[in-house]
């Protein structure tokens, strides 16, 4: 059976926050656009689903940012960041964000991944064996280029989707991204990200 045109696919959105705003933060010196990003994803095409993962540190209150979310159409995953012994920290959604875009994947069309981190690259293939055009979202420098070249589309996406663009900084344009979600460094360093996050309140 073919596939319907792009102006009938069924769309399903899933966003890694944290990756997304650490690459935002450090490229451009701003914040993801939330309200902007789910027509520059859906381009005109039915939305199902658009959910977004967060990480949260319990210290910070990210009650605004969770409300500005769901307002602006987005469901939400929550889970806390667990901090070990050795004081370095652990949070990501990896499995959580697979496991539902496997699950909503036969009500659609086109799973999109807004997300930079090379270990979708196996979920990318499940999907596409499904038969879902896969459409990753990221910015140029924070992308594993096994994920970029996975995708059924790759979108890189720019100023048009971050706050306040008159007033972003030279992307730093960091080579081997470090935003991939690979490694300790990384890990621990949603930290800060998530301190940053109190900015959207």
């Amino acid at each position: 059976m073919p596939r319907p045109m792009p102006f009938e696919q069924r769309v399903a959105v899933f966003i890694d926050v944290q990756n997304m705003f650490y690459a935002a933060k450090h490229l451009y010196g701003s914040k993801l656009n939330f309200t902007r990003l789910l027509d520059y994803i859906a381009k005109g095409r039915p939305l199902n689903r658009a959910i977004a993962y967060i990480v949260r540190t319990p210290e910070i209150d990210q009650s605004n940012f969770l409300t500005m979310l769901r307002s602006n159409g987005y469901e939400t995953r929550v889970k806390d960041l667990k901090q070990r012994p050795d004081g370095t920290a652990k949070g990501d959604w990896d499995m959580g964000m697979a496991l539902d875009a496997i699950a909503i994947s036969d009500k659609v069309d086109v799973v999109a991944l807004v997300t930079g981190d090379g270990d979708f690259v196996e979920l990318v293939s499940v999907l596409k064996a499904r038969g879902i055009r896969v459409e990753v979202y990221s910015f140029p420098y924070s992308t594993a280029e096994e994920l970029r070249h996975s995708a059924t589309e790759f979108f890189q996406m720019g100023p048009e989707v971050v706050l306040n663009p008159s007033q972003l900084t030279k992307p730093l344009g960091l080579p081997g991204s470090g935003f991939e979600g690979e490694g300790e460094e990384s890990e621990a360093s949603l930290v800060g990200v998530e301190s940053e996050e109190a900015a959207y309140n």
